[in-house]
């Protein structure tokens, strides 16, 4: 068979863009587009003002992960389903992505409210005009600093008072945010922890029974995960483990 001739008009495009590219002139030349960032004079005091209000914007969003970690329910959530995976032995079953997007969504979910209030009584009057960039910031932070109050243990609250050598305070109004965030956190980590030893159990009482079997069978060599794991299936999926848990995760914040 004859080799087919290449079609001539892909060399014809590409000899014209050459030459385009290199016939002088101002027409044809290639301008290359330049990014100026700099100071000026302002013209009323609003501008600067408006200005300064979106560099905190944007520092609050580079900061938006941290205030997703440590001031909201996403801690415990996507502790208590690591931990769950690691009691059925799935090794990466659910992915981590997975973990994390049902983590986030029942995190939306259980803040609902929170974020409901902090949009009626902060963001709504300040794009109304109706109260300053600090009063909306103190608005916002008390139906958060509610939430965190409410799962935070008293034990936890007083250590870190008693490291910032604060006095004691009369009521919650008195406990700064910085006091209250890692005293929330660490009682999160505790609750998510015991959550986790829960989960823990049921499957671990299965891996014992499987290795005794086994023992007893004089098979020694083959690995008890392998034969646990469809009878720690069978059972999560028996028992509609994902509405318990979801169900209990959701239920220990009060929703």
């Amino acid at each position: 068979m004859r080799n087919k001739p290449l079609p001539a008009w892909p060399i014809l495009i590409g000899l014209l863009a050459g030459l385009i590219l290199l016939c002088p002139g101002e027409s044809n030349a290639v301008t290359l587009p330049t990014l100026q960032i700099g100071l000026g004079e302002a013209q009323n005091p609003k501008q600067v003002s408006v200005l300064i209000e979106i560099l905190l914007l944007f520092t609050v969003l580079s900061m938006a992960p941290a205030i997703l970690l440590l001031m909201t329910s996403f801690t415990r959530l996507v502790i208590a389903f690591s931990f769950l995976r690691q009691a059925l032995g799935t090794q990466q079953v659910p992915p981590t992505q997975v973990l994390i997007g049902l983590a986030l969504f029942l995190t939306v979910f259980i803040m609902t409210p929170v974020f409901s209030e902090v949009n009626t009584t902060a963001i709504k009057p300040y794009m109304a005009e109706q109260i300053n960039a600090e009063q909306a910031l103190q608005e916002a932070a008390k139906p958060v600093r509610a939430f965190m109050f409410k799962q935070t243990r008293e034990k936890d609250l007083e250590l870190f008072l008693s490291l910032a050598k604060t006095p004691k305070p009369k009521n919650k109004e008195e406990v700064s945010t910085a006091v209250l965030i890692p005293s929330f956190m660490i009682s999160e980590l505790k609750t998510a922890f015991t959550i986790g030893f829960v989960l823990f159990l049921p499957f671990l009482i299965i891996d014992m029974v499987v290795a005794s079997i086994l023992l007893s069978m004089g098979m020694m060599m083959l690995p008890p995960v392998m034969v646990s794991l469809p009878f720690k299936l069978l059972l999560f999926v028996l028992v509609d483990g994902w509405y318990l848990i979801v169900g209990s995760l959701v239920k220990s914040f009060g929703v």
